[in-house]
């Protein structure tokens, strides 16, 4: 989400003719120091008016087929899946919970509720 905050606020600046600002310049400096490590080639099929990526590679790339496959010989340790997992869902786990203790009236508050189903989900 932060590229299109300062994707709009280096647009409004250069619209609104601040092209020499400081503000404009500190911008450049922190663009230039996030792109510092983007580097490689792009491969573009060009047909019709219209362009599409059809390959690109860089010796800075992040992506790693040992990290981004499923197979047991993988880099990738698969029991962190578990807890990360159960930590992102945990919102909609409590939301339920609490929407489950309101719906059946049975006199336990919200906070008890969620507080014993989350210790009996965590063992």
């Amino acid at each position: 989400h932060y590229k299109k905050t300062v994707e709009q606020h280096y647009a409004d600046l250069v619209y609104n003719g601040l092209w020499f600002s400081p503000l404009k310049d500190a911008l450049d400096a922190f663009i230039d120091s996030t792109q510092e490590s983007v580097t490689g080639t792009v491969k573009v099929k060009l047909h019709k008016g219209s362009a599409v990526v059809v390959g690109r590679e860089s010796p800075c790339s992040l992506y790693s087929t040992a990290l981004s496959t499923y197979d047991k010989a993988d880099a990738f340790d698969h029991s962190a899946a578990k807890g990360f997992i159960y930590v992102w869902g945990l919102p909609l786990k409590v939301g339920a919970l609490v929407k489950a203790a309101k719906v059946n009236g049975n006199g336990v508050s919200n906070e008890s509720a969620v507080s014993e189903d989350l210790s009996v989900a965590c063992k």
